[in-house]
């Protein structure tokens, strides 16, 4: 098997420290491909890049009708959210809603990722909880398909639950490839990851950004779900991080979420592409730079999305003393 191509560098002087390794798909809904490097039909997790993908569930159990779920609620399940406060008492509301509390979250706690929001809550003297966990959101949202089916929402992370099937059944649904239990592993937050072709998870985002080839309510469930997270990117990711920030600036257009080791995956809509990337190493810094420079190669940023794009495309590397030792660019790979 060759190596996939080099798409980051990092220097430290005049002289490469690093090289990142990985592959990426720009494809349409028809399986088209619009760009492409690397291996794309090696599986990989996708990890917190599909939650999206996941959220779908939400419509085939008849969650979203049955309990009226808002806009918010809807890109609280697509987050991979930082514990500031406005995400814990999101959360914390989204449970109401549906009837349960936080303890019945089985995501695990940990630190608000947000330096601002770890801070705060150690300076109060408090112990982290589930609702500060990045995917609590996701879970609130599996936890309302438990209780649409009507089943015991006790060990919802498991592989053979009620939810856990109805999710595997979404995703497979839109990647349009069948998830092997030969390749599942269990995710940071408890639930299962499946891994499946990077070209497959590029073609779901497409299908889902044009409902080409989905059910008619999975295409519906799907631009609702888009459109929610785009609508209030600030829920999907927080302060400053790229996700927010991207789809902040480009108003819709763009649906962004990475997933860790190194995964970034969304769709352009107005195109109606989808893309996926993985930098093999898993270094998420690396992943952020290839993705910037791929959405400023095809996704048309105005001039305020570019400017978004090139505070990540390339960036300096310092050192304690905020001195520049060198930086960290894409190759020629991702120019094209």
């Amino acid at each position: 098997m060759d190596a996939n191509p080099i798409l980051v560098e990092q220097t430290r002087g005049d002289w490469v420290e690093n090289r990142h390794r990985g592959a990426f798909v720009v494809v349409d809904a028809t399986g088209t491909i619009i760009a492409t490097a690397g291996d794309i039909d090696r599986a990989i997790f996708p990890r917190s890049a599909i939650k999206s993908m996941q959220a779908l569930a939400m419509v085939t159990s008849g969650a979203i009708d049955k309990f009226a779920l808002t806009p918010e609620q809807l890109a609280l399940s697509c987050a991979s959210h930082q514990g500031e406060d406005f995400h814990v008492s999101g959360v914390t509301d989204f449970l109401s809603h549906i009837g349960l509390a936080p303890t019945d979250l089985e995501c695990g706690a940990h630190a608000p990722t947000f330096g601002p929001a770890r801070d705060a809550l150690r300076a109060r003297h408090a112990e982290p909880t589930a609702l500060h966990n990045n995917c609590s959101g996701k879970h609130s949202g599996m936890l309302s398909v438990a209780r649409a089916l009507g089943v015991d929402t006790h060990d919802y992370v498991e592989r053979d639950h009620p939810v856990q099937k109805a999710v595997r059944t979404a995703i497979e649904t839109v990647t349009g490839t069948t998830l092997s239990v030969d390749r599942c592993g269990r995710d940071g937050c408890s639930i299962p990851t499946w891994a499946a072709p990077l070209r497959n998870f590029a073609q779901g985002f497409a299908r889902m950004a044009t409902g080409e080839g989905l059910p008619a309510d999975m295409a519906g469930a799907a631009q609702r779900i888009f459109d929610a997270a785009t609508a209030h990117p600030q829920l999907v990711a927080g302060t400053d991080h790229i996700d927010t920030l991207v789809m902040r600036a480009f108003k819709g257009r763009v649906m962004q979420k990475g997933g860790a080791e190194g995964v970034q995956c969304g769709a352009i809509r107005d195109k109606g592409w989808g893309y996926a990337l993985k930098i093999d190493d898993g270094n998420m810094q690396a992943s952020q730079l290839a993705i910037a420079n791929l959405l400023l190669r095809f996704a048309g940023p105005d001039a305020e999305a570019a400017e978004v794009l090139h505070r990540f495309a390339g960036q300096k590397v310092k050192n304690v003393r905020k001195f520049e030792v060198g930086e960290m660019r894409p190759t020629s790979v991702l120019a094209g």
